[in-house]
């Protein structure tokens, strides 16, 4: 709110546009008032032009050249590659390893977005934005995820054609985005190896374990499972076992997937059972 000043004249609200943008670290203020009088600074879903026009930090999203842009300073937003081994929760009560000794380098109190089972490794994305961590999570948002998965015996082309068209399992019909085969082996006679193949499921589904039970149903058990891509985030060279801030265009490009996602259910209406996890159990793969 604004407050009367000495000379008995109110303080205009919020701060000025290009100010904001330099704080975010999007360019200098000289920059940044030409990215506004361009027309490439939108407020709100709303291009502004003027030099003059205040936000308010705390409430407006404010995006450039379509990037929505991080003006929070206090959220934080962690990748890790989660080896196998540790279970996706901040404390397990069974007392197995989890994933407290990767946030240690953050003071922030942080969360991880969905879950992998332990024997699974790859992309969790840590945070302490729980909008953010809805939207990710939770399935109706459609957040795709890309796993690969090496598993028992030759993969077809049939077979890959078949996960793409659809399967039914004990809980419903269950389609993958896409498919691929990646490489496929043979085995040894005489070790009655039937070889194993690579493939690379893409999925918006957060149902239990789906990937295991769809190449389970297409007779081709998972022998080892890694996610490499969580939305707009890739894995890249990461190892197993490390954590790193995200970097500015990866923030970017999360804030403004969640930014139409407003419109979706509340996060009250899916509050997560776990306070140990900032995603729903059906992320389990």
């Amino acid at each position: 709110m604004s407050s009367p000043t000495g000379s008995g004249v109110a303080e205009p609200e919020g701060v000025r546009l290009q100010k904001v943008l330099a704080n975010a670290g999007v360019a200098s203020r000289r920059v940044a008032e030409e990215l506004i009088v361009q027309g490439r600074v939108r407020v709100n879903g709303e291009a502004v032009t003027e030099l003059g026009s205040r936000i308010d930090p705390a409430v407006d999203i404010v995006d450039v050249d379509g990037t929505v842009i991080q003006l929070d300073p206090s959220k934080r937003y962690v990748m890790l590659n989660k080896p196998t081994g540790v279970v996706s929760s901040m404390k397990d009560d069974r007392g197995r390893p989890d994933l407290r000794g990767f946030t240690k380098e953050w003071p922030e109190r942080l969360y991880n977005v969905g879950r992998l089972d332990a024997e699974t490794s790859g992309l969790l994305v840590l945070t302490n934005d729980g909008e953010l961590a809805h939207v990710l999570a939770h399935p109706s948002f459609g957040v795709t995820k890309v796993y690969i998965a090496k598993v028992e015996g030759r993969v077809t082309p049939q077979t890959i054609a078949k996960l793409t068209r659809g399967i039914e399992l004990e809980d419903g019909p269950i389609a993958a985005d896409k498919a691929r085969l990646l490489d496929a082996s043979a085995g040894s006679a005489t070790r009655g190896d039937a070889g194993h193949s690579i493939v690379e499921l893409t999925l918006h589904s957060g149902r239990n374990r789906i990937v295991r039970r769809m190449m389970d149903a297409v007779g081709h058990p998972v022998v080892e499972l890694v996610r490499r891509q969580f939305g707009p985030l890739h894995l890249g060279t990461l190892p197993a076992g490390r954590a790193r801030e995200l970097t500015k265009v990866e923030r970017g490009a999360l804030l403004t997937l969640a930014r139409p996602a407003t419109s979706g259910p509340s996060q009250d209406e899916h509050r997560d059972e776990d306070p140990h996890s900032a995603g729903s159990d059906q992320e389990r793969q």
